[in-house]
């Protein structure tokens, strides 16, 4: 059986990464606090476990940036071009990673699993029939594929 990986990079190329395995979950995130952070209409997170994310090149610097929450979260940023490659928010600690999907080197290939919220997209957004939208965030034992949901409690048993 082959092996799924999916590899990533930073803008200038100095800091690369591979995902060894496929995504937890797929975000497409529309808040109004990723519009900012992003300068972008949404941001496009896969979350993975931080395990299987392996650093091919470089060494990014972690940035701690304030949220919404109040939390903050851990930004992985390339310490030469500044591009933004993961981050670590509180409520999911270190172990899971929320990669930047337009970092990979083939980004088609992770489409969003949901759009969250929706309530404050853009207006000239146009959501794509089939993919489940929610107003705001929404419940995982709902959406989430059961393998992703038995991923999740490995990690909170360790």
């Amino acid at each position: 059986m082959t092996a799924i990986a999916f590899d990533g990079r930073c803008t200038c190329g100095q800091v690369r990464y591979r995902l060894t395995g496929r995504p937890l979950f797929v975000h497409c995130c529309h808040c109004r606090w990723c519009q900012r952070e992003t300068g972008s209409a949404f941001v496009l997170n896969a979350m993975i476990e931080a395990d299987r994310v392996t650093i091919v090149a470089g060494e990014p610097e972690i940035v701690l940036t304030p949220t919404l929450s109040g939390k903050g979260q851990k930004i992985a940023r390339c310490p030469s071009c500044r591009v933004a490659l993961w981050s670590n928010y509180a409520g999911a600690g270190d172990a899971v990673r929320f990669v930047r999907v337009g970092t990979l080197d083939n980004p088609d290939a992770l489409p969003p699993d949901i759009h969250i919220y929706t309530r404050s997209k853009q207006p000239w957004v146009i959501l794509p029939p089939g993919v489940p939208a929610v107003p705001e965030y929404y419940d995982r034992e709902k959406y989430w594929p059961a393998d992703s949901l038995a991923r999740r409690r490995a990690l909170a048993g360790r």
